[in-house]
This record gives C-alpha cells, sequence and structure tokens, in this order.
C-alpha cells in the first residue's frame, strides 16, 4: 500500500465537500456581529477566529463520524451505483488505515473543543456519540433516523453560539432543526423514488417509509420551517426592533420553493450539498439573504 495514497483516500473519506454544513458554526456570530461587548474590528476578529476553531473541530468529527459510518455500510455501499466508489467500499483505503486515521482525527477534534472552551466540548462529545450512534443504530429507527440527523445540525447551531460565549436562542434550535428536518426527508424522498425497491438493501430503514408518506411528512415540515423563520424576524430580542428583518423573509420562501421544485421535478435530494453548492438560483438566493440581512443588521447597530 501506498502511504500517500493511503492518506489521499483517507482524506476524501472525512468528505470535505460535506463540510460546508458545519457552516451553521457561523450563525451566532454572524446574527451578533456588531452587537458584542468588543468595540474594534480586533475583537470581532477575534470572535470570528474562535468561531473558525469550531468549525474547524466539528469538520474533524463530522468526518470520523462518516468514516465509522462507511465501516458499517461497506457491504451495503458496494451495491449501491454511487457508494461503491467511496474509498474504503472501492477498495482503494484499506480499513484498518480508515479507523486508525479515525481514531486519531477524533482525539484531535476532541482536544480542540475543549481549547475552544468546556461547554464547546461537552457538546463535541454529544454531538460525536449521537452521529456515531446513528451509524450504528438510529439508522435503522423510522423517523428516529431522520431526527438523529436533524439533531446534529442543531448541536453544530449550538456550538457555533458557545464558541463565540453568546446565549442561544430558542428560534436557533426550531428554524435548525425544521431545516435539517426537510432536507433529512428530501433525500429519503429522493433514496426511494431512485433506487425503488434495492434501496432496502443500501438503507433498511426504507421499507418503513413510501414516498407518499415522505410528501406528507415535506408538506408538513416546509411550511412550518416558513412560519417559524417569519415569527423569529419580527420576534427575536436580537434583531432590529423596527422589524426590517422580515426583508429576508422573501428569501428564505423562495429557497424552501427551490429546494422542493429540486427535490420532486430534478430528483436531486439525494445529495443536499451538491445541491446548495452546484444549483446557481438557490447559491444566487443565499447570497442575497446573506447581503439583505447584513445590511439590515449593519445599519441598525
Amino acid at each position: 500500500m501506498n502511504p500517500l495514497s493511503q492518506l489521499w483516500h483517507l482524506f476524501l473519506a472525512l468528505r470535505p465537500r460535506q463540510w460546508a454544513k458545519n457552516l451553521l458554526l457561523y450563525l451566532a456570530f454572524f446574527f451578533t456581529l456588531g452587537d458584542h461587548v468588543a468595540d474594534d474590528f480586533s475583537g470581532e476578529l477575534s470572535l470570528f477566529g474562535w468561531a473558525t476553531l469550531g468549525f474547524v473541530a466539528f469538520s474533524l468529527l463530522s468526518g470520523v463520524t462518516y468514516i465509522i459510518n462507511d465501516y458499517f455500510d461497506l457491504e451495503e455501499d458496494r451495491l449501491h451505483p454511487k457508494k461503491q466508489n467511496r474509498p474504503m467500499a472501492s477498495g482503494r483505503l484499506h480499513h484498518k488505515i480508515a479507523l486508525a486515521g479515525a481514531a486519531a482525527l477524533a482525539a484531535i477534534g476532541l482536544a480542540l473543543s475543549f481549547f475552544i472552551n468546556a461547554d464547546f466540548g461537552y457538546v463535541a462529545i454529544v454531538y460525536l456519540a449521537l452521529t456515531v450512534s446513528y451509524s450504528i443504530w438510529l439508522k435503522d429507527i423510522v423517523i428516529v433516523d431522520v431526527m438523529a440527523v436533524a439533531g446534529g445540525f442543531v448541536l453544530r447551531a449550538a456550538a457555533g453560539a458557545l464558541a463565540i460565549d453568546v446565549p442561544i436562542s430558542p428560534w436557533l434550535y426550531i428554524m435548525t432543526s425544521l431545516g435539517a428536518l426537510l432536507i433529512s426527508f428530501g433525500k429519503r424522498r429522493n433514496e426511494m423514488a431512485t433506487l425503488e425497491t434495492s434501496g432496502e438493501t443500501h438503507r433498511p430503514v426504507l421499507k418503513e417509509y413510501s414516498v407518499a408518506l415522505l410528501d406528507q411528512f415535506v408538506a408538513v415540515v416546509a411550511p412550518a420551517t416558513l412560519v417559524a423563520y417569519a415569527l423569529y424576524t419580527f420576534t427575536a430580542e436580537n434583531l432590529p426592533e423596527n422589524d426590517a428583518m422580515m426583508l429576508t423573509i422573501p428569501f428564505v420562501m423562495f429557497g424552501i420553493f427551490r429546494y422542493l421544485y429540486l427535490i420532486h421535478k430534478k430528483n436531486l435530494g439525494g445529495s443536499p450539498e451538491e445541491i446548495f453548492l452546484t444549483d446557481t438560483p438557490l447559491i444566487i438566493n443565499i447570497l442575497g439573504w446573506f447581503i439583505t440581512a447584513a445590511a439590515i443588521l449593519a445599519a441598525t447597530r
């Protein structure tokens, strides 16, 4: 085995494209920008640095869980049309090297987490325990599997607030969990629609779902997500009192509608990260939301 080749495929097994999910750790920093105790740019830069350390820690830990997940799904992935090309499933990465690398990276990720602060470290432990439990057990329990995925997103958002030592808004939990549920149900729907009966071989829990049932779940979660965000824009304590944040609602509305269009008409829900990184209208919409929200926050602080 070529050591350099093994290191490269170990890196690929961490699924760096999936690290975009950890950008949620910057959410608390963004919404409190200009509202911190620090009065100058250097103070904001320091807080950004702590948020970035948190991003790195969670990227390492999430990468560890992907390796563990691939190890337990090794045989199923070899039968999957796309996942058979993953480093371990394809045989390019030896599973012993992958597990040894995962153990080392878990130790580094947790050490970095506790370096940030103790509360962040405890959340990192819970996140690692949840995601490992998902890979081993929870992914086979109907509905719980999707809720466990959503829980991972909520823990990311909460960790971002702890990294910069700001209060965790209840809205952070509500919107993150609803958004994650929407994406997760969309992913399950794509697996049901595209893999058909072979999907149960790849993911046994799919036999408990149906496309019609998942469409009902999406029909419940999608409007709940939009309503929750709308309420957040004019009730959250840390937002401008003039309710100007309501101007960002159309961006969220378009984003939800665009995502539903992509999963129903284009069958792209199987790889949510691909949607958010490659769909031009969605990327422009996200940038529009970011610019508008930043302008509103800057104008009122």
